[in-house]
């Protein structure tokens, strides 16, 4: 039987127990290897905090399966029982430039439902968390529900602007449109902290369209507590068992963004290079 409460608490002592690790350890020299291109980037950090969690879970949730980015994981095809997705270092790249800015991402689904989310600003030691149904907080401050309104023009988009030059998976012409529809655009280099900062109000939509389900399954979580919408850029509803482009935000902008902006083309193999 799934006790929520008890994954819940037990996810949040390991997640700051292995937090501590790396502040401990952001100096060190770093062994830096690239994956499926020159800036998709691994380090021996992000293995050691997934063989973390991998070891941990196997042995107090034998039954349970992981998704997760650096091989420690299993092949996972469906989310019906439970499953542990994790990323553990969410936004490397900003972990090796700028050693703040990134975040341990951890989600548990159980019978294909969202039911805890983690994201952890290490550096910050800001703990993001939500349970469904029970709110999504800040530490220990509840984040308030997202306003009934917001209008397209006046919000604050996220996008990697990689997604505004030529490409095969997005009509760029029609991003570059919604760059100048919108009030202002930014990007921060970790997908789990950007869905955050949707959860927080901050900023008011999102796409990305080379996330995999590790980089958002726990931000999801944490953002659909306040009203959040997350969706794949088809206007369907995101798998979390693969690499899947996506549109978030106030439900107001990612109808404006589905309607006008978001014109897929096809997948490639080898698509403009992106962390985000």
């Amino acid at each position: 039987m799934f006790d929520k409460e008890k994954a819940f608490q037990t996810a949040r002592k390991w997640i700051k127990e292995i937090g501590h690790v790396i502040r401990e350890e952001i100096d060190q020299p770093r062994n830096v290897d690239t994956k499926t291109n020159p800036n998709d980037l691994v380090t021996e950090m992000d293995r050691k905090v997934e063989r973390f969690f991998a070891l941990k879970i196997r042995n107090a949730y034998p039954n349970d399966k992981i998704l997760s980015e650096e091989g420690f994981g299993d092949h996972v095809t469906s989310l019906e029982g439970t499953t542990w997705i994790i990323d553990p270092i969410d936004g490397t790249m900003n972990f090796i430039h700028q050693k703040r800015n990134f975040a341990i991402s951890l989600a548990i689904y159980h019978e294909k439902q969202g039911e805890i989310g983690f994201v952890y600003d290490v550096m910050a030691d800001v703990l993001y968390a939500a349970k469904r149904g029970e709110g999504a907080y800040k530490n220990d401050q509840r984040l308030a529900t997202l306003d009934d309104e917001k209008k397209f023009t006046e919000s604050i988009y996220m996008l990697n602007t990689i997604w505004t030059t030529d490409n095969d998976i997005v009509d760029a012409e029609k991003i570059r449109a919604l760059v100048k529809d919108v009030r202002g655009v930014r990007t921060y280099g970790s997908a789990a902290l950007e869905f955050c900062y949707l959860a927080e109000g901050i900023v008011d939509g999102y796409v990305s369209f080379k996330l995999h389900p590790w980089d958002v399954a726990a931000g999801a979580v944490i953002y659909k507590e306040v009203g959040g919408v997350v969706k794949h850029a088809d206007g369907s509803e995101l798998s979390y068992l693969k690499q899947e482009p996506l549109v978030a935000g106030h439900k107001e902008i990612v109808a404006e963004t589905l309607k006008h902006y978001l014109v897929l083309t096809h997948f490639r193999k080898k698509s403009p290079s992106s962390s985000v």
